[in-house]
């Protein structure tokens, strides 16, 4: 079983349940690819190359409508997490009096004709690319009018902005955790504050996979609701920061991912923030693909794509909210997880970390 993800903290759970050996529990061969891009990603699920992937929400409903990639039908059974990214902007805006949105735009305005600015997302119609545009917009901010959007992967957002190439971004940790303690950068905004416990990652299948090789499916399914469980333990975040530092994984500071995760760090001028820009990985029923999570994606995505492709024949908003988040294979991979666990901290926080990671 080959399960592709992204250097980002939000790929916690593929990572744990690998290292842990929750995916042997579930009688399951895995091996993990760690991609450079979600269009690689997405490429590779589409043409086989991935049986699964750590993806971004709106990944398999643009898979299905053909958006930028040949059209295939995609399915997620699980919600990996919520939540958990930022909005970065450099030092030299902070030192320009860049403290929100507003400020953003008079900053625009003061050197309109002279300097136009560039924001950085990883991959259009995302979730980060939906909030970093309800931002500049909360400002009065025109995306593509007034500011530049070009699209950078997660692990080039640092040293683009300290190289003065992008002015800001819009990423997933621990990439806007290394800009502020490097103090490159500031974090303005999360979105825990812009969106709370909006659907972020969720596993990216196939269609015929989730088809014909359903009880496969099914079981990584459950690995995955376990490895869930345990990331969401505030207890287990400096054990994940060292297993995701890792140069196979996320391959950065251990002390930036454990930042990333909760806790106090640096907005500037000396001052602490407690904000809570944290990734949800299982409460508040986090991992149910509900019609609710659809909603928020596809309300977005619509919004954009008719904006984008106004003038494109036979876009329509076609019927995919109940074909794409499968609520029925959810249920039937949480029904497998209850037969096999019946005390997650106990079963699971036996793990050491030395015994495969790196191996």
């Amino acid at each position: 079983m080959r399960i592709g993800f992204l250097p980002v903290s939000d790929c916690a759970p593929v990572v744990y349940a690998y290292e842990a050996g929750l995916f042997s529990k579930y009688e399951l061969e895995v091996e993990l690819r760690r991609e450079l891009s979600w269009a690689d990603v997405r490429d590779k699920v589409i043409n086989g190359d991935l049986d699964a992937a750590h993806a971004p929400a709106t990944l398999p409903f643009l898979a299905n409508l053909g958006v930028e990639s040949d059209q295939c039908a995609c399915v997620s059974g699980l919600v990996l997490s919520l939540q958990g990214v930022g909005i970065t902007i450099s030092r030299e805006l902070w030192e320009m009096g860049v403290r929100d949105a507003s400020t953003m735009r008079e900053q625009v305005y003061r050197t309109w004709g002279k300097r136009t600015y560039t924001f950085g997302i990883v991959f259009p119609f995302t979730g980060q690319d939906f909030l970093l545009r309800q931002w500049l917009k909360s400002g009065g901010v025109v995306p593509e009018v007034e500011v530049r959007l070009i699209n950078v992967p997660p692990a080039q957002m640092y040293p683009m902005l300290k190289l003065g190439y992008i002015d800001g971004f819009c990423a997933g940790e621990p990439w806007n955790m290394i800009t502020t303690q490097s103090g490159a950068g500031v974090l303005l905004a999360s979105s825990a504050e812009l969106s709370p416990m909006h659907p972020e990652k969720v596993l990216m299948v196939r269609q015929s996979f989730s088809i014909g090789r359903a009880d496969e499916h099914e079981r990584i399914l459950a690995a995955l609701m376990e490895a869930c469980a345990f990331c969401d333990q505030p207890q287990n975040r400096p054990l994940l920061s060292e297993m995701l530092a890792h140069r196979h994984y996320v391959n950065a500071p251990s002390e930036c991912i454990r930042a990333g995760m909760g806790g106090r760090f640096g907005v500037g001028e000396g001052t602490m923030s407690e904000r809570p820009n944290t990734s949800v990985f299982y409460a508040e029923e986090a991992n149910e693909p509900s019609d609710a999570k659809a909603s928020w994606v596809m309300n977005r995505l619509y919004d954009l794509l008719e904006q984008r492709f106004a003038k494109r024949p036979g876009l329509g908003r076609a019927p995919v909210l109940k074909n794409v988040f499968r609520l029925d294979i959810y249920e039937r991979a949480k029904a497998l997880l209850n037969q096999h666990v019946k005390d997650l901290g106990l079963e699971i926080e036996t793990y050491e970390p030395s015994a495969r990671c790196g191996a």
